[in-house]
């Protein structure tokens, strides 16, 4: 079958990912004698640097591993929590019933700089100055800017400028949006990345690199972050200013753990997730489902194929809404929602026609509550608030995405990274640090009782979602794609495809995809839209037409615009990665 580029194969070490930069830079790392641990560390941090508008360092960054040496697979959990000071009546005090997405009262501690150091410590083999050197070059000297870059920078740039000063200093060189492909420097971030290696003191690799993250979490980069918040009103998505609620203390009380997966069997493969303080689960979930299913007798571009995915996937997603949660706060039924008598009665909810309504599951002992209301709400992205109001692009809500990054090395480690957040476009630069936090915040519910409600010091229900899988229990394959509520639609649609069709990945990433908006989504204004669906425009129209007559709200979209995968396995004493070609910018490399 066609596909727009070779898959990558190699046995020496792959690398994909969602920017040639960053994956250029991991494949350097192996040639240099790294591990595939120091290699996604590097072309993690790259990735801040090369897609700021994607992730960033004051993000997130759940990650998944597997360690050759052990023969195991872990989660390091990049995801940080709220504030100490996040409460409910401090924002019931405010007169808000969601929390902004963007401004400083959605930042969370952020995680994505304790996770890569913590999967450097325990599993790297470099110095972590080494491993920043490429980003520091970057930040320092320049990197070519893609066209989204500058086309979110232009989007906010009346923001920058009448509001967001620190960020108008770094984004806005000369008062100017950077050129597409002109060489974009961060002068404030590469010196705080050079400040922190300087850090590195310690008899140890291993100490040196707790001590560069103790300088970020208990030291001048906390303290910059607790400084700005506490003296700074800023604008945000409710239209009004407010000061942040994040400390340095909150800093200093988080670190990065290390976490088992979640794991569900199907067809021969055992697919591993993060917890369910990620939407991870929700692909075991939809995989129990599908097993019930003859998924692999099934076109895998044909109406039956869509219609059992998506139908399955409005079931799972209905029980993350009414489920899932930080499990150090709530108890998750994951063993119900994935065991076999639980889903062979979701499984009989499944018809011939699409099913318009939000339906969690019931188990015993718990009491569900979805938000039925979700596609009421007024879609506010897009309009503006009021009279004599910024419209919501100059209040920085606009489209904000995630990268993805997967490596193998000779010795057969294996690293599935989802970074976000920290998003240039949805709050201000720290001054003095070059970089702005994450907003992640904005998944909470304002709503006691929840699973997903606020509370200080718990993690928000994210939406990132690396995966990994072992066939015949042998370790396989990484894989991910950014897309939020996305996420684990197109990875699941493209495992499936891989594990009933026998693809390769590029073949399977190459296929045109869709989704589903049918639940509410993680992201402010929190919004649903029961039964849409989502092709994309390589679909037959007989295809969308037969969806119709089931009653999906289906709709053509764009051709080459559904999703982001990349993917690397091992397989035969090969290895083998691709990319999406989706967006001109994710590249694999291998040898």
């Amino acid at each position: 079958m066609f596909t727009t580029r070779p898959e990558i194969a190699g046995t020496f070490g792959v690398v994909a990912s969602t920017h040639g930069l960053a994956t250029a830079v991991g494949m350097a790392v192996l040639e240099r004698g790294g591990n595939a641990f120091d290699a996604a560390a590097a072309a993690g941090f790259v990735l801040q640097v090369a897609e700021p508008h994607l992730n960033g360092p004051g993000g997130d960054a759940p990650i998944i591993v597997h360690s050759a040496r052990s023969g195991t697979q872990h989660v390091v959990c990049g995801q940080g929590v709220a504030p100490e000071a996040a409460t409910l009546p401090a924002f019931a005090a405010l007169g808000l019933d969601l929390i902004p997405a963007t401004g400083l009262l959605p930042a969370m501690v952020p995680g994505a700089f304790g996770a890569w150091c913590r999967m450097l410590r325990d599993w790297g083999t470099w110095e972590l100055a080494d491993v920043l050197a490429y980003a520091i070059g970057y930040a320092a000297n320049g990197v070519p800017l893609v066209p989204r870059v500058p086309a979110t920078i232009e989007l906010v740039r009346p923001l920058f400028e009448a509001e967001w000063p620190s960020s108008a200093a770094v984004f806005l060189p000369h008062g100017n949006v950077p050129a597409v492909g002109a060489l974009f420097a961060n002068a404030e971030l590469a010196e705080t990345y050079e400040r922190l290696c300087q850090e590195a003191v310690g008899a140890t690799r291993e100490a040196r690199i707790d001590a560069v993250s103790a300088a970020w979490y208990q030291g001048f980069v906390a303290e910059a972050v607790g400084r700005f918040f506490a003296d700074t009103d800023v604008l945000d998505a409710s239209g009004r200013r407010h000061r942040g609620l994040l400390t340095a203390q909150d800093f200093s009380q988080w670190s990065a753990t290390v976490e088992d997966p979640v794991r569900f069997d199907y067809h021969g493969h055992t697919v591993l997730k993060c917890g369910p303080w990620s939407q991870g689960p929700v692909f075991l979930q939809q995989l129990a489902l599908l097993r019930g299913f003859d998924v692999g007798a099934m076109d895998p571009l044909g109406a039956d194929f869509v219609h059992t995915v998506v139908e399955c996937a409005k079931l799972a997603f209905a029980d993350r809404e009414a489920y899932y949660g930080d499990p150090d706060f709530v108890d998750v039924p994951l063993d119900d929602l994935l065991s076999p008598n639980y889903n062979l009665v979701r499984r009989g909810k499944v018809g011939r026609q699409a099913s318009m309504k939000l339906r969690p599951g019931i188990v015993p002992g718990y009491e569900p509550w979805v938000d039925h209301e979700a596609h009421r709400r007024a879609d506010m992205l897009g309009q503006a608030p009021g009279a004599g109001e910024p419209t919501v692009a100059r209040l920085g809500v606009i489209g904000a995405d995630t990268v993805h990054v997967d490596v193998i090395d000779r010795w057969g480690n294996m690293v599935s990274a989802t970074p976000s957040g920290g998003w240039l476009q949805s709050s201000p630069v720290v001054p003095g640090l070059g970089f702005p936090m994450g907003t992640r915040g904005q998944m909470f519910w304002l709503r006691d009782g929840l699973p997903n409600s606020l509370a200080p010091r718990k993690r928000p229900r994210t939406t990132l979602s690396p995966s990994f899988a072992l066939r015949d229990g042998a370790p396989w394959m990484a894989f991910g794609t950014p897309g939020g509520e996305q996420q684990d639609q197109w990875s699941l649609i493209f495992f499936l495809r891989m594990v009933h069709g026998n693809l390769g990945i590029q073949q399977a990433i190459d296929l045109p995809s869709f989704h589903s908006e049918h639940w509410p989504s993680s992201f402010w204004p929190r919004i649903a839209r029961p039964g849409k669906l989502v092709l994309e425009g390589q679909y037959p129209a007989e295809v969308v037409a037969d969806l119709l007559a089931r009653g999906h709200l289906a709709e053509a979209g764009p051709d080459w615009s559904e999703g982001r995968l990349s993917a690397a396995r091992r397989e035969g004493g090969q290895m083998f990665a691709g990319a999406n070609p989706r967006g001109m910018q994710g590249y694999a490399a291998g040898r």
